[in-house]
């Protein structure tokens, strides 16, 4: 099966979440936020860079949980368009 090439808004989608969630975990390591989470480091290196930038629900609701961020937070600032700030409606 071939995968489909993300869209430039998909890809700013999965920048904004990382850099949300990069900015959530502010002087804690990545290590530790990981673990927590119960994903590796790794994994949250690749969301946080947005090389991973449409990472699956259950991971980004387990570090939205250990960053205290509500996933509607995240969900308002991912669902924004890049042009002009408004928000887009998702699938």
């Amino acid at each position: 099966m071939v995968r489909t090439p993300l869209t430039p808004w998909e890809r700013q989608r999965g920048e904004r979440l990382g850099a949300l969630l990069r900015e959530a975990r502010g002087g804690r390591s990545m290590v530790e936020v990981a673990a927590a989470a119960g994903v590796s480091a790794e994994t949250l290196r690749k969301i946080e860079t947005g090389r991973a930038p449409t990472p699956a629900f259950f991971t980004v609701a387990a570090l939205a949980a250990v960053l205290g961020v509500s996933m509607d937070e995240l969900a308002a600032v991912c669902a924004r368009s890049g042009d002009d700030g408004q928000r887009a409606l998702t699938a």
